[in-house]
């Protein structure tokens, strides 16, 4: 089990460095009048994210969780995957990458990369993540918390995402 606490540690050291890349990109953001929308459910999101890595560690521990090759080693993959698709996101995004709703008037809606096939392709990233790092040491409980409590905060960020997106596109056009 050690192993996996290393993995979710790991987890925890990206989350830390995605954090770093998105408080350097808000201000870039920001300084170019970019405007914030959601505030609200940003702090939900970060509890949320931070209990699932909790969740992970402390579900494998006191419950004893077994590690199970043939289903921890596709979790495993999937986490990776996950991870993966994750940064092609955020490289593809570029600046305009961030954990908060930040849109800068003038620019264009990113159709490249990920977004060419996906309107969202973090939140498959996300809920992918989600599910399958609980699994790879079967923390079944923290996956399912986790995709349940996902579920209702991506209904309420997608909506959020897309109006601020929409509200700039008609201001634009307006312009």
């Amino acid at each position: 089990m050690i192993w996996y606490t290393a993995l979710v540690l790991a987890v925890a050291a990206e989350r830390l460095a995605e954090l770093a890349v998105a408080l350097r990109n808000a201000r870039w953001s920001l300084a170019r009048g970019g405007t914030e929308a959601g505030r609200g459910h940003h702090p939900v999101m970060v509890a949320l994210h931070t209990a699932l890595l909790g969740g992970c560690v402390a579900e494998a521990w006191l419950a004893e969780r077994p590690f199970a090759p043939w289903s921890g080693w596709s979790m495993v993959a999937v986490v990776a995957a996950a991870q993966g698709l994750r940064w092609w996101c955020i490289r593809t995004l570029g600046r305009r990458w961030n954990t908060r709703v930040i849109v800068v008037p003038g620019l264009p809606l990113v159709t490249g990369g990920p977004y060419r096939w996906l309107r969202h392709p973090n939140y498959v990233a996300v809920a992918a993540e989600g599910a399958a790092l609980p699994l790879v040491h079967g923390a079944w409980v923290t996956a399912v918390l986790f995709t349940v409590g996902n579920a209702a905060l991506m209904s309420v960020r997608v909506r959020c995402e897309d109006g601020a997106l929409a509200r700039l596109a008609g201001a634009d056009a307006r312009a």
